[in-house]
């Protein structure tokens, strides 16, 4: 079965049918029936006395589709970083034996893009432009150059912290080599890390970032939007977030809902196979000597 897939998730939409894609499997060429030996009596016409016995090989009826039934009747899937329900973007499943990769994925602490908009003058309870207005507020004297000025301090807060959790010693050709490969990530679960962040829109009120982080949630990324506005001395909330990279694969990379048929998936798997297993490798290759050297000091 074929092993890892990406998805493009909307906004608001539930639980996904994997019926199609059973009825796609079990829809391929069967498998010929097992033989079996069976001893057949040749009787004579005349007497009706037993003559000889002949070997021959027949179909197990067990085998046969009216008996078994389907061969496919339930598939395994395994869920990679969550999104929520007011979020859309790349969303990225295991299928079969690719649910075992999610804890190789999981364990490469891998970023994730998003762009996030979001609107000045309003504060919401729960940081979105759907929760309960709290306050408004004016948002005149917000210019671009003070909001880059605002998302570079949060960048370099985060960029300190995320050296802590990485456990490097920052004078080492080691953290040098690992900071020219953007491989520079936290050994285990930490905190949400923001690693970049730029504004990509900026026409007041409203704006775009697009923000890479590791072990966030949606949620901290509406609370961004926050208290960006609050560091702005004004406010705003968060009117969308979408994900638009997760590791390796992008928007490019995923399949619309509409789009889930088997040949698309086999395909869109074998053509993703090659990129997973070298970005697995070359993560997990840098992590587990740190993670070596860090066991050696306990």
């Amino acid at each position: 079965m074929p092993e890892k897939r990406r998805w493009y998730r909307s906004g608001g939409e539930g639980e996904k049918s994997w019926s199609s894609l059973l009825l796609g499997l079990n829809s391929l060429k069967c498998p010929q029936p097992r033989q079996q030996i069976r001893f057949q009596r040749t009787v004579s016409e005349e007497d009706g006395k037993d003559l000889t016995l002949t070997v021959n090989k027949v179909p197990m009826l067990v085998d046969h589709p009216l008996v078994s039934g389907p061969i496919f009747t339930h598939l395994k899937v395994g869920a990679g970083h969550r999104l929520d329900t007011h979020s859309s973007g790349v969303f990225l499943l295991g299928v079969g034996h690719g649910t075992k990769m999610l804890t190789d994925w999981y364990n490469a602490h891998l970023t994730r893009t998003y762009t996030v908009n979001g609107v000045f003058g309003k504060a919401t309870d729960d940081f979105s432009d759907r929760g309960k207005l709290i306050e408004k507020t004016t948002f005149d004297h917000i210019t671009q150059e003070k909001l880059e000025r605002i998302i570079s301090v949060i960048q370099g807060s985060h960029h300190k912290a995320l050296l802590q959790c990485a456990n490097l010693d920052l004078k080492t050709q080691e953290a040098y080599e690992l900071a020219v490969k953007g491989l520079i990530r936290p050994m285990e679960k930490s905190p949400p890390l923001i690693t970049a962040v730029q504004c990509l829109r900026f026409a007041p009120p409203e704006f775009q970032l697009e923000i890479h982080c590791l072990h966030e949630t949606q949620q901290y990324l509406r609370k961004i939007v926050h208290e960006i506005g609050l560091e702005l001395k004004s406010s705003a909330v968060c009117t969308q977030v979408r994900r638009v990279r997760d590791g390796v694969f992008v928007l490019e990379d995923a399949l619309l809902r509409t789009q889930w048929t088997l040949p698309n998936i086999q395909r869109a798997i074998l053509q993703s196979k090659q990129k997973v297993d070298a970005e697995l490798q070359n993560s997990l290759a840098h992590l587990k000597p740190r993670a070596d050297y860090k066991r050696g000091w306990i």
